[in-house]
């Protein structure tokens, strides 16, 4: 019993610290975008392909021969999960031009968990109790209130396009929760380096009708470096980890922790500053999570 609360605490904490990383994305990829002219799409490509690079030779290093060993059922979830890897990744960043981190993080992070749980009861039958839901809406109220509609809004065409992009990527994102959760008997290095190379593929295959931009100055290609290490391969590895021993729907909900970290990092490098109510959703957030886990470890426990 000691050994699955440790093992509900730790697939938490690391669900927590992959939202963390994933919440440096926005800014950083707001950042390539002021040092070069490039596009949506070729900075989606480079963080996969930098991504599935590292991940591969990890997995290769862990796991040898074996990490060609899969069976049809586990190929086809790979296979799913690529496709919807290389959706999510290049929704969101196509989002961000039009409508901006906020509001493209806003949608694609609130949507994805109701996704999961009406996907969740309606096709897997799963109980949803009323902790979830309180839960559900404490989280998505406190990230309404932490980031809201930034001033000087931009023109509603262009907007609107962000926010579908980003409904798009919440689509992407609630089906990579769900295919990981079904994947419990493969290895994490063995799933993201399957979902990444093939979402990369299909990425590159995408730019041969447009315009892939390789040429970036020495700070883009820095910070191209992260993406592809840190908030994707690094960010990726903690979540498929601590999915094994979290439900789908906590998982989704505690991913809203991503949003808490994009605020953070824009009040710290770019002097946003957080309204009344953005403070108020910011410890309705922290707080929510910091229940969501301790809820887990008790019932865990029980």
């Amino acid at each position: 019993m000691a050994r699955l609360l440790t093992s509900s605490r730790r697939g938490s904490w690391s669900i927590l610290g992959a939202a963390a990383l994933w919440g440096t994305t926005g800014v950083t990829t707001q950042t390539i975008y002021h040092f070069s002219a490039t596009n949506a799409l070729s900075v989606a490509f480079m963080r996969m392909a930098i991504g599935a690079l590292i991940l591969l030779l990890l997995c290769w290093r862990l796991l040898g021969r074996r990490m060609w060993q899969a069976r049809g059922r586990a190929i086809l979830l790979m296979g799913f999960m690529g496709v919807a890897q290389a959706i999510f990744q290049f929704s969101y960043l196509a989002a961000i031009p039009y409508c901006g981190v906020t509001i493209a993080t806003l949608i694609a992070l609130c949507a994805a968990p109701v996704i999961v749980v009406f996907f969740s009861v309606l096709f897997l039958h799963a109980h949803v109790s009323a902790q979830i839901l309180i839960a559900l809406a404490c989280a998505l109220a406190g990230t309404i209130l932490l980031t809201g509609a930034p001033p000087g809004a931009q023109q509603s065409a262009r907007i609107l396009t962000g926010v579908l992009l980003s409904i798009i990527c919440a689509g992407a994102y609630a089906a990579v929760v769900l295919g990981g959760h079904a994947l419990q008997d493969c290895h994490p290095l063995q799933v993201n380096a399957a979902s990444f190379g093939l979402g990369a593929l299909i990425l590159l295959a995408c730019s041969l009708t447009t315009h892939l931009v390789v040429s970036y100055p020495l700070q883009s290609w820095l910070l191209l470096v992260y993406m592809g290490c840190i908030p994707t391969a690094l960010a990726y590895i903690l979540f498929q980890a601590g999915m094994r021993s979290t439900p789908a729907m906590l998982t989704s909900i505690l991913t809203l922790a991503e949003p808490l970290t994009a605020a953070i990092l824009a009040w710290l490098l770019l002097g946003e500053r957080l309204s009344p109510l953005g403070l108020l959703g910011a410890l309705l957030l922290l707080g929510t999570i910091f229940l969501l886990t301790r809820g887990a470890s008790s019932k865990t426990q029980q």
